[in-house]
């Protein structure tokens, strides 16, 4: 609209200074075609008579002149290069004009710009010929006056074009742009879980755009597509061997009675667990970022999947001597969303409350109505937080202090932040009293 306002402005300037210019033109040469013609007239009344030249002005002569409005006009005649009447100190021109075509030239005389036209001719006086020049001058005010005129005309004309733009950009710019804001609106009301064809009615300017789009969201396809098969692929090609690893150490644990090997074989142990165990948040990390853009819709009961997870955590809590206290709501509490990313939080954070806690401690988890949300609340025993937040726990890779010697990748935390802003709840973790900590996940019913 600005581009098309800005052309119109351009247009109406350019409008303007064409007119003017014309106008000066025009009006120029109509005084010089009644100038010429007035020199003229005069110069054809000059007449030779006994003993010099006889010249009779007659008024229409001049009252042609008054045509172009009140001017003022001066006159001279040479004759045998003498002044003999009119104004002898009217400029001359710079060539000497012929009998036939008038010169036309511009001088100042007498506080005014004139415009002057000069007629030669030759007359026979005493028999003999003798040279005749003819200057009329006249002033430019009338010229001027009529050139302003068409040039405010020109203006008005201009401005009432420029005026008339303002509205027709607006109309153009929005029918123009109308198109394209429909088809923007269409592709926002899918989502970004939505990555099917565009086939929206749109203009043929418009047909490369919706081509390219479709092909670009093709492509975006494919790419989730392999990197969902990547992630599954990693995750059993990674585990499984790591697994596997484990296993044949401890076997060769059992079976070794050398101390120096046996050391060996404690730190690759450790070693594997460390890295089967930071693969798999690697892993359960990418699943979050590629899964909370998707934007799943399944209806999550948050009792079952928790109680789910307790039954499928209490053997490694029996090898701890650990307690589990399970409270779960009469009423079935649903949320809408991803069930693989809730699944992948409430996982961590009990995997965090056993490996943070000591042995013979309990862990309590609680789920209830909170207004509209639903409050599920994990407390244990362990080392609790020495301070830290949870802005700062929740950074990738980012441990507390307190837990060093702990088998851990920091990624723990991250997931389940992720988790819950994809969720459009909330997480708060917090030190207990007593001794612990206590992380508690608000998910919306």
């Amino acid at each position: 609209m600005v581009q098309l306002i800005a052309l119109s402005a351009v247009l109406a300037l350019i409008l303007y200074i064409a007119v003017r210019v014309g106008a000066e033109r025009a009006s120029e040469a109509t005084l010089d075609g009644i100038l010429g013609a007035a020199t003229l007239a005069i110069a054809e009344e000059l007449r030779s008579v006994e003993g010099g030249a006889e010249l009779e002005l007659s008024p229409g002569t001049f009252s042609m002149l008054a045509a172009m409005g009140e001017e003022r006009i001066f006159h001279r005649l040479n004759l045998g290069g003498l002044a003999v009447t009119g104004y002898p100190d009217l400029p001359l021109p710079d060539e000497t004009p012929s009998a036939l075509t008038a010169v036309f030239y511009d001088a100042p005389y007498r506080d005014a710009d004139l415009r002057l036209a000069a007629v030669g001719r030759s007359l026979m006086i005493d028999n003999r010929p003798t040279p005749v020049l003819v200057i009329v001058g006249q002033t430019r005010e009338g010229q001027r006056a009529i050139a302003q005129q068409l040039a405010n005309r020109a203006a008005a004309l201009g401005l009432a074009v420029f005026l008339i733009a303002i509205p027709l950009s607006l109309l153009a710019a929005g029918t123009l742009l109308r198109p394209i804001a429909r088809l923007a609106e269409a592709v926002s009301r899918r989502g970004g879980h939505d990555l099917r064809p565009v086939h929206h009615q749109a203009p043929a300017e418009l047909q490369p755009l919706v081509a390219q789009l479709n092909a670009f969201i093709a492509r975006l396809r494919s790419t989730l597509t392999q990197t969902e098969t990547f992630i599954a692929e990693a995750a059993h090609h990674i585990r499984t061997p790591l697994a596997t690893l484990r296993s044949e150490a401890e076997i060769a644990l059992r079976q070794s009675d050398d101390e120096p090997t046996r050391i060996h074989l404690r730190n690759m142990i450790r070693a594997t667990e460390e890295s089967a165990r930071s693969a798999s948040q690697l892993l359960d990390h990418a699943t979050v970022v590629f899964r909370a853009e998707q934007h799943a819709k399944d209806r999550v009961d948050l009792g079952a999947m928790t109680a789910a997870l307790v039954a499928r955590f209490r053997p490694t809590a029996d090898l701890k001597d650990m307690q589990f206290t399970v409270t779960l709501p009469d009423e079935r509490l649903e949320t809408v969303g991803d069930a693989v990313l809730i699944e992948a939080a409430l996982r961590n954070l009990l995997d965090n409350a056993l490996k943070y806690s000591p042995a013979d401690s309990t862990v309590s988890i609680t789920v209830q109505r909170d207004g509209a949300f639903a409050r599920l609340r994990v407390c244990d025993e362990g080392s609790g937080l020495n301070g830290e937040t949870l802005p700062v726990l929740s950074q990738r890779f980012r441990r507390g202090t307190n837990v060093g010697q702990i088998v851990g990748s920091g990624l723990g935390l991250t997931i389940v932040a992720e988790t819950v802003a994809a969720m459009q709840g909330r997480f708060e973790l917090i030190d207990r009293k007593e001794g612990g900590t206590c992380a508690t996940l608000w998910f919306p019913l």
